[in-house]
């Protein structure tokens, strides 16, 4: 069996979790507490070579980085697919997903937000602007590509996609420092259709077994 080591709260955990929701495959979920620091210590560190979650085991293969984890998924598991078969609709979901991944997400995951208050001295209320400010700058970003992009009930088109999983987990992070997601309509509108379907409920950080 698949094994994962995520934690609750971390946005990159909660889109393996979706894909692997989607995909219906089982998996062991092992709680890695970023927060407590036991991914630079103990057996995870040992296991790890960047230390950081989500890390999936499927027998004798060890992959880190989810958009990495979620693609080789897509790719050994292809129903249902979670990239459009055409090559440019295919790099457009690529595009809208690492506007979130490789946008937004490093500039707001908490070992940065941890280095702003430990080591620039940053108050909780200029953290929450600096995470504030960025989740807004992407989502704008992220809001315009779906503009140009064909109108579907999802990110792309009718059934979910890579971008989806990226999706839900910054609107719920979002939603957690109080961001403006206002003026919003595709993103908003794809985030409350994916919440529709039991693998995104089922993903979501008050569901996993380490939840507080």
């Amino acid at each position: 069996m698949i094994k994962l080591h995520n934690y609750f709260r971390s946005s990159a955990s909660f889109r393996v979790r979706i894909a692997l929701n989607l995909k219906g495959l089982d998996y062991e979920y092992i709680p890695v507490h970023i927060a407590r620091g036991e991914h630079k210590t103990g057996p995870f560190a040992a296991l790890s070579a960047d230390t950081l979650v989500p890390l999936m085991e499927d027998g004798d293969i060890r992959l880190s980085q989810s958009m990495a984890i979620i693609e080789y998924l897509d790719e050994t598991h292809p129903e249902p697919a979670l990239l459009p078969s055409e090559p440019l609709a295919r790099a457009k979901v690529r595009a809208l997903s690492q506007t979130i991944a490789c946008e937004i997400h490093p500039l707001n995951n908490l070992r940065v937000l941890k280095y702003l208050v430990r080591d620039l001295k940053a108050d909780d209320a200029a953290k929450n602007d600096w995470y504030r400010h960025w989740v807004r700058e992407g989502m704008l970003a992220f809001e315009k590509q779906l503009e140009a992009s064909p109108a579907g009930v999802y990110c792309w088109g009718h059934t979910p996609t890579l971008a989806d999983c990226c999706l839900v987990p910054q609107i719920f992070n979002g939603q957690r420092f109080d961001c403006d997601f206002s003026g919003l309509p595709r993103s908003m509108a794809a985030f409350e259709a994916c919440m529709q379907l039991e693998a995104f409920q089922a993903a979501q950080p008050s569901r996993c077994p380490d939840a507080e």
